[in-house]
């Protein structure tokens, strides 16, 4: 008799690496023989790639085990990840939890395939990430993920590339150049190298066949990467990277930044940059991570942030609340910060950057075209990192190009445009 074919479905909570990895485990299940679907009701097997940066984090991991056992109580409910790397008892106890998978034993579930590297040749969506780094060794205060994912570790330069060009050739048109924390990339290689060593390297490499037809984005970058040797990087590369940057800032108050151990730079440090980059972007988005109500952060503190916010030309921000995370310094801090008024600080400055998100959105109606990956045959992700929403859809054989389109109008936060060839 034909053997079963083996089915099995994921779900991914957290970050770009999260979800690299993910895309990794299917392709190496694949290579086991097993198929992979988007619905779980008939699998055989379902990986929950599992997040713990926030409190939220690790209770929708739990949530998203509860739901799976429910939705095919018959298949293996696999949890991995970073949430396992820090409550393994707790998730091994639960019982719709089939097996708890630490986050450093990720690679063994693909190791039928003998594929003990995480790496990918293709991507569930039109734009894809290249994990570059993983780990970090700086411990902010607040910060879970050094207990999580462990020492930085970086992939050559040549390895980076070789899956760069597999994924261009697989048809991805945009790779996010991603990493735990690209300001730690290549100091464990030899010989060492920095993040933007690797962006001249690999555009280098890619420029003569693929500039014009495909592009790079960088991923979030600390402020202390933020320096002359990264403008000249951009205005050198420019032609394949978008124009566009993320910068996890957290704080614009320098004592909550050193409480935070995150002292390697001043907020003011952002503006001098930013001089520089208007002179080689003259259009650019840029986002921000933000973490309000950290302990000590009297409103005077608060404030310096709000003023940093409403000094930078933040075209969107993620802004979160400070989450005790256990094993964390800053989880015993005194000086927490009343949830409410943390609440209230989150509202306010979410409401001034999407002032500054309208703001930026209706300046791109000005420019003559904006250039979208298409990932329907009707909307894509454009080089401002705005969606884009077309007037009338395309080829589907168009889905992942980047295409030309004129702006029409602003609806929903996302632009309304029409093919302009």
């Amino acid at each position: 008799m034909p053997q079963e074919t083996k089915k099995i479905s994921t779900i991914t909570l957290g970050c770009k690496i999260n979800q690299y990895e993910t895309q990794s485990l299917i392709e190496a299940r694949e290579l086991d023989g097993w198929v992979y679907q988007n619905e779980p009701a008939d699998c055989q097997a379902i990986i929950i790639n599992s997040c713990a940066v926030t409190a939220r984090a690790v209770r929708d991991t739990r949530k998203a085990a509860r739901q799976a056992a429910a939705a095919n109580p018959e298949a293996e409910i696999i949890v991995t990840g970073c949430a396992v790397q820090a409550f393994e008892a707790e998730f091994s106890s639960m019982p719709e939890v089939s097996r708890a998978v630490l986050q450093k034993d990720k690679f063994t579930l693909s190791r039928e395939s003998k594929n003990l590297d995480l790496r990918i040749s293709d991507y569930f969506r039109a734009r894809a990430p290249v994990r570059v780094q993983d780990g970090c060794s700086h411990r902010c205060t607040y910060c879970i993920v050094p207990l999580t994912r462990g020492k930085p570790i970086s992939r050559s330069p040549e390895d980076c590339l070789q899956e760069i060009v597999r994924l261009f050739s697989a048809g991805i048109r945009e790779i996010s150049l991603c990493g735990i924390n690209l300001s730690q990339y290549g100091r464990d290689l030899d010989p060492e190298i920095d993040f933007w060593e690797l962006v001249n390297f690999l555009r280098d490499r890619v420029q003569k066949e693929w500039s014009g037809r495909a592009r790079f984005r960088l991923s979030s970058l600390e402020p202390s990467e933020l320096t002359p040797k990264a403008l000249d990087t951009i205005k050198r590369c420019s032609d394949m990277l978008c124009p566009h940057l993320h910068i996890s800032l957290q704080s614009g108050s320098p004592r909550i930044l050193r409480k935070m151990n995150r002292g390697q730079y001043h907020p003011d440090q952002l503006f001098d940059f930013i001089r520089g980059l208007k002179a080689i972007w003259p259009v650019f988005g840029l986002g921000a991570d933000i973490l309000l109500g950290f302990p000590g952060e009297d409103r005077e503190l608060y404030a310096q942030t709000r003023s940093v916010v409403d000094r930078l030309p933040l075209t969107y921000a993620h802004i979160f609340p400070f989450s005790p995370r256990p094993g964390t310094p800053a989880a015993k801090f005194s000086g927490q910060v009343d949830p409410g008024e943390t609440k209230k600080r989150c509202r306010e400055l979410k409401q001034i950057t999407e002032e500054k998100k309208k703001a930026f959105h209706l300046r791109l109606l000005e420019l003559p075209a904006v250039h979208p990956v298409l990932e329907t045959r009707q909307s894509g992700m454009n080089e401002y990192f705005v969606p884009t929403e077309l007037k009338n859809p395309l080829p589907s054989d168009w889905i992942r190009r980047i295409i030309p389109a004129r702006t029409l109008d602003v609806k929903e936060n996302k632009l309304t445009a029409e093919y302009k060839p």
